[in-house]
């Protein structure tokens, strides 16, 4: 199952995705009870962890009708049928409330910076945040280059979890039962952004530097959808592919993670109480533009695509 946000003629709903159309839940459910002389309990809403597992009120109705949409799209009524194209797609999951990204969770990634990767049993997941109401930014909505610093930005393709669950001290094992489902994110990063040139140097003015270089508006594009975990039984089989202007920078798939989806619920959860609706970006693979001296500029266009999931479609433009 793919959900998605959408907003036309300004209301926001809830859809079922395909990259040709989108059928509104609403609208699907509407259809379903005439047509089955059925009614699903299916909310009119934009929330889509109502619909997804393992929890969410509605997830079983709303499998059951996405499978049916899945079955009868040819014969569905064109009006409910929306062209892809003719909505504004929104971020999933607009206010998660802890938006986690890793550092350093592909070998490949970590070479091409110069580092050596350690061993999985020999370290642990770097994690950071970003501040989630500011730094999300929609499917198809541009990323701005920040006038403040506009010279080395970069693009991280990842994979996002979504959290469906309430977790804490959550075993490896046990781990996937508490993830609603999967989406792209694309992690802008600033390499090279130092506030007041005229400092004085001190000892954690690099991690901070690096920090501060994630934080800048937009710089966590989303989307275009969620995929329902039920639908993606292994996280670590995904193909990732990366293009900037057409041209292939990352390819590479998430079984090459250091730490896999599993393992990384399981140490979040074991200092952190992971929360429905937080959102873990997983890394990103080899590829970045920071190692070959390419940066993004106004004009650009990056796609980045998840093999089951779809494809996170970010133009860049000038602030």
């Amino acid at each position: 199952m793919r959900l998605c946000r959408f907003r036309q003629a300004g209301q926001v709903s809830a859809g079922f995705y395909s990259e040709a159309y989108i059928v509104p839940v609403a609208a699907a459910a509407a259809t379903y009870a005439l047509t089955a002389k059925q009614k699903l309990n299916v909310p009119d809403s934009d929330d889509l962890l109502a619909l997804l597992p393992p929890d969410g009120a509605a997830c079983q109705d709303a499998a059951k009708l996405a499978k049916w949409v899945a079955d009868t799209a040819p014969m569905l009524p064109d009006a409910v049928k929306l062209a892809t194209n003719s909505v504004e797609l929104l971020v999933p999951i607009p206010r998660p409330p802890k938006l986690l990204l890793l550092a350093g969770n592909y070998a490949s990634h970590i070479e091409e910076g110069g580092g050596v990767a350690a061993q999985r049993a020999e370290t642990f997941p770097y994690v950071f945040m970003k501040p989630p109401t500011t730094t999300l930014n929609d499917p198809g909505k541009p990323i701005r280059i920040p006038a403040v610093s506009p010279d080395h930005i970069d693009w991280e393709m990842e994979l996002g979890v979504i959290i469906g669950r309430r977790a804490k001290g959550v075993k490896e094992a046990d781990a996937l039962q508490y993830v609603a489902g999967y989406t792209v994110v694309n992690d802008i990063s600033d390499r090279e952004f130092h506030p007041n040139p005229q400092r004085k140097v001190r000892q954690k003015d690099d991690f901070f530097d690096w920090q501060h270089g994630k934080w800048h508006d937009h710089f966590c594009p989303m989307g275009p959808c969620v995929v329902s975990a039920d639908a993606i039984p292994d996280p670590q089989k995904l193909d990732m592919k990366l293009t900037l202007n057409g041209k292939v920078r990352q390819d590479s798939s998430t079984a090459y993670q250091i730490f896999p989806v599993a393992a990384v619920i399981e140490f979040l959860s074991s200092f952190v109480t992971l929360e429905p609706g937080d959102i873990i970006s997983t890394g990103t693979p080899a590829g970045v533009g920071d190692a070959t001296g390419t940066y993004l500029k106004p004009g650009d266009r990056l796609e980045a695509t998840i093999r089951s999931i779809g494809t996170l479609v970010t133009p860049v433009v000038a602030e």
